[in-house]
């Protein structure tokens, strides 16, 4: 499981004119899944997602109560490294990656965060102001 953590001022994701995600003042979260992942990944992912200390003073989304936009992203696990077209064959297909995004939306949620999120299998429109910028690659 790979993410894209940012510290962000405001983040939303609109699918067809509708925001159906936002938070200010929170994280913004790209989630990749791949083929190796479990639930217990996805727990794992939640728990470094909550305690990490990204925000002001070295203070995590656990201590301040910062909101988190998880965005599910497939393209995080992209490889162009033979070429200019991506292959996405290291990407678990959307099968298997949809229950383990939701398992560290759950994972959240139950660690006492507020979650918003994308739409899966959407085209999304992403918007973040970066605060900063702090950008984190989190890789499990």
């Amino acid at each position: 499981m790979r993410a894209v953590v940012q510290t962000v001022g405001r983040a939303s994701v609109t699918v067809d004119g509708e925001v159906v995600g936002a938070v200010t003042d929170g994280l913004l979260v790209l989630l990749g899944v791949t083929h190796t992942d479990t639930p217990e990944t996805a727990r794992t992912m939640a728990r470094k997602l909550h305690e990490l200390r990204i925000l002001d003073e070295e203070r995590s989304a656990a201590e301040t109560g910062a909101p988190v936009l998880v965005v599910s992203q497939f393209t995080l696990y992209g490889d162009a490294r033979k070429g200019r077209r991506p292959s996405w064959t290291a990407a678990a297909p959307a099968e298997v990656a949809e229950p383990l995004v939701t398992e560290v939306v759950e994972a959240l949620r139950s660690r006492g965060a507020t979650v918003a999120t994308g739409r899966f299998r959407a085209h999304m429109l992403v918007e973040s102001v970066n605060v900063g910028p702090r950008t984190i690659l989190l890789d499990l």
